[in-house]
């Protein structure tokens, strides 16, 4: 994973300890540990980032920075990865969550009217409930596992790829050393 590239987009921690906002969670952002960019605090990011983006709860962002605290993981990257389920995708991501949830619990799909409203959301809420949170666990588990794995093996093959491309530069430099000796 490009280091570089992620440490470009991260806000920095001196920033963000200086604004009044924020000044309540200081001594949660002075921790350096939560800032390191290293395959394992990126992809233990990555899962807690996105399992708690599955959640069908309310404050996501608080849940990622907790759990972010407590894997020791880079907590700007899991804060960050739960606004995958923002106001646009979050219907259709419990939507498939609530899908998943109802195809493992064996239970009737409850089909939408033509205009939801809280009432019947409420009303519905005894039947929808448990096929979204069985879903939205089992989705979020895989995602979280999915992503780990693949931040860890993207990682590996960058870092692999570095170094292949630096020994082959030396070796082309090395051979236009020793032909321009030939001359």
């Amino acid at each position: 994973m490009p280091r570089r590239f992620l440490q470009r987009y991260m806000p920095k921690p001196d920033t963000l300890r200086r604004q009044r906002s924020l000044r309540f969670i200081a001594p949660l952002i002075a921790d350096p540990g939560l800032w390191l960019l290293t395959r394992r605090s990126v992809a233990n990011a990555f899962s807690v980032g996105l399992f708690c983006a599955m959640l069908p709860i309310p404050f996501q962002m608080v849940v990622a920075a907790v759990g972010a605290r407590l894997s020791r993981c880079n907590l700007a990257l899991s804060v960050g990865l739960v606004w995958i389920t923002n106001p646009l995708t979050m219907p259709l991501i419990f939507y498939f969550n609530y899908r998943i949830g109802t195809f493992i619990l064996g239970a009737p799909v409850r089909e939408a009217p033509t205009r939801i409203s809280t009432r019947w959301i409420a009303e519905q809420m005894h039947d929808i409930l448990p096929p979204l949170v069985v879903g939205s666990f089992i989705t979020a588990i895989v995602l979280a596992v999915a992503a780990n794995i693949g931040i860890r093996l993207i990682w590996r093959w960058h870092v692999s790829y570095n170094w292949k491309r630096r020994r082959l530069n030396r070796q082309r430099r090395r051979a236009c050393i020793e032909s321009e000796f030939d001359d």
